[in-house]
């Protein structure tokens, strides 16, 4: 299941028009009624997919892993819907966009000097009075960016109540989905369950191997 959104994410692309791709952040934001003192003997889920998710090998991936960092929390997985308190359903998406940035445009000092190292201008010799790879200018550069987004919903089967639901949502310079997910699943569940109404940004290292097999996948 995809589904669209916007508020946030463009801001959060900025590390990666700068070219640092040491860290992915992602914003969250999470809605709760969950009970703290249910009991880890209670905590058992099993996933719900709608239509398009059934026999899905990406829904069958992206369970893996949430899967993974429920297991974190005690969280157990059944095969059979009817012996699970929680059901837990999935959606995703990933939207390309254009986003603009303002970048300097320098002077380079050494096009200031005339022959035999003389200056053309400036009261201190050849720097002028920009000094040294001072910005010149500015221009306006326009680069593609990819917002990745993940929402995770928790019901209680019995009653149909949702008692949890968290949205992550990041901005890469790489259109897979498949690459962002652990990120997104990762910060999506840090520190479960949190606050109704928190919103945070979560930052986790770049996993090189990772980053790197993606874009050879992208090649």
């Amino acid at each position: 299941m995809r589904f669209s959104i916007r508020s946030g994410a463009l801001a959060l692309c900025a590390l990666w028009l700068a070219g640092c791709t040491t860290y992915v952040q992602t914003q969250v934001t999470a809605f709760s009624n969950w009970n703290g003192n249910a009991s880890d003997a209670t905590r058992t889920y099993a996933f719900q997919r709608n239509g398009e998710q059934q026999n899905s090998i990406e829904q069958t991936t992206y369970e893996t892993l949430v899967a993974g960092e429920l297991s974190k929390y005690n969280f157990r997985r059944q095969v059979a819907d009817a012996s699970a308190r929680y059901q837990v359903s999935l959606a995703y998406s990933v939207r390309g966009d254009l986003v603009t940035v303002r970048q300097p445009v320098y002077y380079d000092p050494w096009l200031m000097y005339g022959p035999y190292g003389r200056p053309f201008w400036g009261p201190w010799g050849g720097w002028g009075g920009y000094g040294p790879w001072r910005p010149a200018g500015y221009v306006d550069q326009s680069y593609p960016v990819y917002i990745h987004a993940l929402q995770i919903r928790m019901t209680d089967r019995s009653t149909g109540r949702e008692v949890y639901k968290v949205t992550a949502v990041n901005s890469t310079d790489n259109a897979s989905l498949y690459g962002a997910m652990p990120y997104l699943v990762r910060s999506a569940l840090a520190d479960f369950p949190l606050g109704n109404g928190t919103v945070r940004t979560v930052t986790i290292p770049v996993d090189k191997r990772r980053h790197s097999a993606t874009k050879r996948r992208r090649r």
